[in-house]
């Protein structure tokens, strides 16, 4: 069996790394009344990425084979269901 190479770790794109950016200030802001420095920030969204991108990521292919092996039992059924009876 062929071992699969590991996959590259998970990158956002400048947009979303600046609107996650800002929801980190405006939480800051919100929750904490405190300003966040952009350096935090950054600090905060490459420890997000590290860190919890790639339990995300896993879980959603959880998610996605539950989802596929919920959807290949449906069509079993329904498949069988169309057999007719045999006389």
């Amino acid at each position: 069996m062929r071992k699969r190479g590991t996959l590259p770790q998970i990158k956002l794109s400048d947009e979303q790394k600046e609107k996650l950016n800002n929801e980190i200030k405006a939480f800051y802001l919100d929750q904490r009344g405190e300003e966040i420095g952009i350096i935090e920030q950054i600090q905060l969204l490459e420890l997000f990425e590290e860190k919890l991108a790639p339990i995300i990521y896993n879980k959603a292919l959880d998610d996605a084979r539950r989802w596929y092996a919920q959807a290949m039992d449906n069509l079993d059924s329904d498949y069988y269901a169309l057999y007719k009876n045999e006389v």
